[in-house]
């Protein structure tokens, strides 16, 4: 059965209608990604997040197409989110990748792209160049990913777009307060990736016992609590059950002492930031600028 209410959306500040609950598929092979967007679509999801970060825009391109071909829909009906790679971050590099980032996907325009992390000396140029595909209709709308106050701060002082998104780890042990509140009173919206928040975060015993009362899951309550905060949110799984699971959020609300509740449990503690990065390391350890490689074995991972 699919579910109406995933094309539910939020209206970003360039008049662009959002879908507000998604699927992620970081961590996600190709084959695994593939058959998730294609049962994500029949479900009736209608926003997809990958990048070419992940190694996987050829499986979501594929699960989009089996998708659409089964369920009868268009390629309007969906909203795809893809994000400029790190190693591919400067000006005319950054509109050299958009063709192989349209063929991996098989698209003809993506719908929201993303600067995946702000690369020291490269950002601002790279989003000159992510304008320039804005104006060309090459994509729909454009926005950033991983930028703190500061920068987001140095890349409105620099750019003639203000970005839609900003994309951020958010969830009940990771909030942004600081990012929220500036994303806030800029107009950007903000979306959560790893919303779910991993082991620590599902299994919180304050988030189980909201969830008992609700006859729910941990998953779904945390959910839940984004959207009624106004986050767009992308909760990853490879498990088709789940990814139905997931969406079945919309029958319930939390009451205001029990977001609250979730509000207090902040941790402000990143699993992933700049210092992890070579292209923030002048020595150059950290995470280098590398594509992902998953193998096609069946994937038991939720964020």
């Amino acid at each position: 059965m699919i579910n109406e209410n995933l094309a539910t959306t939020e209206h970003l500040n360039n008049g662009v209608e959002m879908p507000k609950l998604g699927l992620g598929v970081w961590k996600t092979s190709n084959a695994n990604a593939k058959e998730s967007v294609s049962a994500a679509i029949q479900q009736g999801y209608r926003l997809i997040d990958t990048a070419k970060q992940y190694g996987n825009e050829t499986g979501v391109g594929e699960g989009i197409r089996e998708g659409l071909e089964k369920t009868g829909l268009n390629r309007k009906d969906l909203f795809v989110t893809t994000k400029v790679f790190n190693g591919d971050q400067g000006y005319q590099s950054t509109l050299d990748s958009i063709d192989g980032i349209l063929e991996r996907l098989q698209l003809t325009y993506i719908d929201l792209l993303l600067v995946h992390w702000p690369v020291d000396g490269k950002y601002i140029d790279t989003w000159k160049a992510m304008e320039k595909l804005y104006h060309a209709g090459k994509v729909r709308a454009i926005g950033i990913s991983n930028f703190d106050v500061e920068r987001m701060q140095d890349l409105l002082d620099h750019a003639d777009v203000t970005p839609v998104i900003n994309q951020m780890e958010f969830n009940p042990l990771q909030q942004q307060k600081d990012v929220l509140t500036f994303c806030q009173h800029a107009g950007i919206q903000l979306e959560a990736w790893s919303p779910l928040g991993g082991g620590d975060a599902l299994n919180n015993p304050t988030i189980q016992e909201i969830a008992d009362a609700h006859g729910k899951s941990t998953a779904q309550v945390i959910i839940r609590w984004d959207l009624q905060r106004g986050i767009v949110t992308i909760p990853k799984s490879a498990h088709i059950e789940r990814i139905e699971q997931n969406a079945d959020v919309f029958d319930f609300e939390l009451t205001d002492a029990e977001v609250e509740a979730i509000n207090n449990l902040d941790e402000a503690k990143p699993s992933l930031w700049y210092e992890d990065f070579a292209w923030h390391n002048e020595d150059g350890h950290g995470f280098k600028d590398n594509v992902d490689t998953w193998d096609d074995s069946p994937v038991d991972f939720d964020k």
